[in-house]
């Protein structure tokens, strides 16, 4: 789960839901100023970011996730906190009505 440096939206949600169980808090952060629909992100602010628990995790995204993936080492050295990945595909590949339903769990 932490040795890849971008997770899909996929992994994004079972790893959410995963983490949480352990105390993690799992962040979206924006750094193209275009909000995804569907899930609480945030707007990237380093400063503020820092002064979040160390228990954060951040997911960046762009428009197509080249970006974020290759800036992910700034944004590890500006953040050496906290756990820092990016969105694989960005905002492009995002399928807002994408969930994770409990009960296919159950049934396997």
């Amino acid at each position: 789960m932490f040795t890849k440096d971008e997770w899909t939206q996929e992994e994004l949600l079972k790893n959410t839901i995963e983490l949480e169980k352990d105390g993690y808090k799992i962040v979206l952060v924006d750094t193209i100023l275009k909000p995804l629909p569907n899930i609480e992100t945030i707007t990237y602010n380093p400063y503020e970011m820092a002064l979040m628990d160390e228990k954060t995790i951040f997911v960046f995204y762009c428009d197509t996730g080249k970006t974020t993936k290759e800036r992910l080492n700034f944004y590890r050295k500006k953040l050496p906190n906290h756990k820092c990945f990016s969105l694989r595909g960005g905002r492009g590949y995002w399928r807002p009505n994408f969930q994770i339903l409990e009960e296919i769990h159950k049934n396997v």
